[in-house]
């Protein structure tokens, strides 16, 4: 039996309050695993690398998921760059130093498809990495991640550990951010259109052309398919020729334009006014469908579509937000 799926394993999950983080949090508990920690930013300060070593060195950790970032949506990666490539570069760097000292036996890092170039090939496979410009709206979340990326490479090909990369697609669903401006482009609409149909506006406008191409994924399965990687041994980790492509792609395989998208959640959120594209401002990619063909080769493949997880995400914003 992988002894990784020893359910009496301490796993130390990083960012459990976050979408991933509680998601994936929640799938450990409902398999069994017995022994997760957890740490708010009050208890522990994972930018402070005396706090993080200090931490995994009283704990005798087994398995890492490094779900912990700052994240947000165009708006906040355009005006808070200085915030996002530090924090993140520091949180990655503490976790992955730290569990290589302690004697970590696994480690998964959560990235993010936006390490890709603005102009690549579709779908997306992940010897892109590296071959391109990045999306500019994004570069500094973006170089972070691939650093976190090259981070866990450069520790397997020196000290010999496991230490793995996963890069979802888009992300929504229960526990998103759902700030109007700093959000993700699927909670900022939900939000935007559940109150434009709350204050009767007859029009509603949204951010770019609506032309570009997205891929989008449920947290669920996202978090499904982290615990899926983090317990299987595979050859691209054991036996792998080429070191410097140990990250997995993880989507759902289907792609809407945002236009696409602005309607879907127009009819969920019940809003029936005019729904009007702001050409001023940015797009970002014009598409970004990766191939997920490696994971899926494992066994994992996601189950929740897109119709059926915006509606879930909705009833979740009602409960929770609204």
């Amino acid at each position: 039996m992988n002894k990784m799926n020893d359910l009496s394993q301490k796993i130390f999950l990083a960012g459990h309050k976050g979408m991933v983080g509680s998601s994936i949090l929640r799938i450990l508990k409902t398999l069994g695993y017995e022994n997760i920690l957890l740490a708010s930013r009050n208890e522990l300060d994972l930018t402070n690398q005396k706090e993080v070593h200090s931490f995994f060195e009283k704990e005798e950790i087994n398995q890492v998921y490094l779900a912990a970032a700052k994240v947000g949506g165009i708006f906040a990666n355009d005006n808070y760059p200085a915030e996002f490539i530090f924090q993140n570069l520091m949180i990655q760097s503490n976790i992955v130093h730290s569990a290589y000292l302690t004697g970590v036996q696994r480690l998964l890092f959560l990235g993010s498809s936006c390490i890709y170039p603005r102009n690549s090939e579709q779908p997306i496979k992940e010897d892109m990495l590296l071959m391109g410009p990045l999306e500019l709206t994004n570069e500094p979340y973006a170089i972070a991640k691939i650093a976190g990326i090259k981070l866990c490479e450069s520790y397997n090909r020196q000290y010999e550990v496991d230490f793995r990369s996963i890069m979802p697609t888009n992300l929504y669903g229960p526990g998103d951010n759902f700030h109007p401006k700093n959000s993700h482009v699927i909670a900022a609409l939900i939000d935007r259109f559940h109150k434009a149909k709350l204050n009767n506006e007859s029009n509603i406008l949204v951010w770019g052309t609506g032309k570009p191409y997205r891929e989008f994924l449920h947290v669920d399965d996202m978090a499904a398919a982290s615990v899926h990687l983090m317990n299987i041994d595979i050859d691209i980790y054991k036996n792998n020729t080429k070191p410097q492509l140990s990250h997995i792609n993880v989507g759902s395989g289907e792609e809407h334009s945002i236009m696409e998208l602005a309607k879907m959640i127009s009819n969920i959120t019940g809003y029936h006014g005019n729904i009007i594209f702001d050409k001023t401002k940015p797009d970002g990619t014009p598409r970004k469908l990766i191939d997920s063909s490696i994971i899926k080769s494992t066994g994992w493949k996601p189950r929740i579509g897109l119709k059926k997880g915006l509606e879930d995400a909705y009833n979740w914003y009602l409960s929770n937000i609204a």
